[in-house]
């Protein structure tokens, strides 16, 4: 329960988000084939969280009932931002290690902290809480998720000296980007001396599918890697990272992170200079910082499948593809509300991590498609 080794864990993390399923329901088979070839790998870095459907259940199952306690590693995280009261905020870590029975974790996050909801972490006593459970040795290391401002990062670990390590949004196409600041947040952690786990390196999966001219660069530089690999590369070269997290879908893209990430090498100076031509490219698309996290989802009144419509909106504004949006779009409104049908009741723009304006992009989107 010392400090935190960067070195001491693998570079690539499992995150349980984005988990293959079955109709509704995850598919555990593959989940458990998926963690295999992980563990198979040299690899135990292992993310969930409680308000992810299933995800805690499905590591449970595919991971810790199949696999010795101490061989892996396991973080899941503890989400106040809608909790009526401390008592019930405090349950969620009881509800978690009752659905993964893990006993312990390794990693345990106060999540996604921003500017409209980081005090309420305050006024509920949770760092006090995630202190005294470290003592009693349910959690090995305590640190949070953060959806913000650099001056905000920097105003939190300062005030929070203890936290022992903080989870980022970094992606190469986002480093200089003004609404995400993964450059300013990243450079925060460092100056405090923070060790980072990166979360969302391929941005949702939007830069495993990156607009022509980016593709372009890429396969100059280095023909046949895959465009996700160049994502995870970038982030995984940076000094002061604990493990990049990677939510895979399936055992296709289990595979291909395995495949430069078992055995990882940083970018060089050549693939640099790659990346840096690509982040000019993004520089100029006038794209949605959508992650495709869902957040917005759950509450949506009109059952807008709000991520996938403007996964089709970006792919007629950052590439011009009309025909494909089009086609797109039409998958993301079957049996689901239309961009038009949005009320503006704005609790997709609360839950949203991105800070996105989702009902101003919403109405571009119908003037689009509909």
């Amino acid at each position: 329960m010392g400090e935190i080794d960067v070195k001491g864990t693998g570079k690539l993390g499992f995150g349980l988000m984005r988990l293959p399923r079955k109709g509704i329901s995850i598919d555990i088979p593959h989940v458990s084939h998926m963690v295999d070839l992980f563990m198979e790998a040299g690899l135990n870095y292992f993310d969930t969280a409680f308000v992810y459907p299933g995800s805690e259940d499905a590591a449970r199952k595919a991971l810790i009932e199949r696999y010795p306690r101490e061989s892996f590693t396991l973080a899941t995280k503890l989400y106040a931002a809608f909790i009526p009261t401390e008592k019930s905020a405090k349950a969620e870590f009881e509800t978690s290690l009752k659905r993964t029975k893990a006993e312990y974790f390794d990693y345990y996050l106060l999540h996604s902290l921003e500017a409209g909801n980081y005090r309420k972490y305050e006024k509920f006593h949770l760092w006090d809480f995630v202190r005294e459970e470290k003592k009693k040795g349910r959690i090995r290391h305590y640190g949070f998720s953060f959806h913000d401002s650099p001056e905000l990062l920097d105003k939190i670990l300062t005030d929070h000296p203890d936290a022992e390590f903080v989870q980022l949004q970094i992606n190469y196409a986002d480093w200089e980007n003004p609404s995400v600041q993964s450059r300013g947040v990243y450079e925060v952690a460092r100056k405090h001396n923070k060790p980072i786990v990166v979360m969302e390196p391929v941005k949702g999966g939007n830069l495993a599918n990156p607009p022509k001219e980016v593709r372009e660069i890429f396969d100059k530089a280095n023909p046949g890697a895959s465009y996700a690999s160049w994502a995870i590369r970038f982030v995984a070269s940076l000094d002061g990272i604990l493990t990049v997290l990677s939510g895979m879908s399936n055992t296709e893209q289990m595979e291909d992170n395995l495949s430069y990430m078992k055995d990882f090498k940083p970018l060089t100076d050549e693939e640099q200079e790659a990346i840096r031509k690509a982040q000019a490219v993004y520089g100029r698309l006038d794209t949605i910082p959508c992650t495709s996290c869902r957040y917005c989802t759950s509450g949506c009144p009109k059952g807008i499948n709000i991520p996938d419509i403007f996964k089709a909106a970006n792919l007629r504004r950052g590439s011009g593809q009309i025909e494909r949006a089009e086609e797109e779009y039409a998958k993301a409104i079957e049996g689901a509300g239309r961009a038009s049908d949005c009320i503006k009741c704005g609790q997709c723009e609360q839950a949203c991590p991105q800070h996105i304006s989702v009902i101003k992009e919403l109405e571009k989107a119908a003037e689009m498609f509909d």
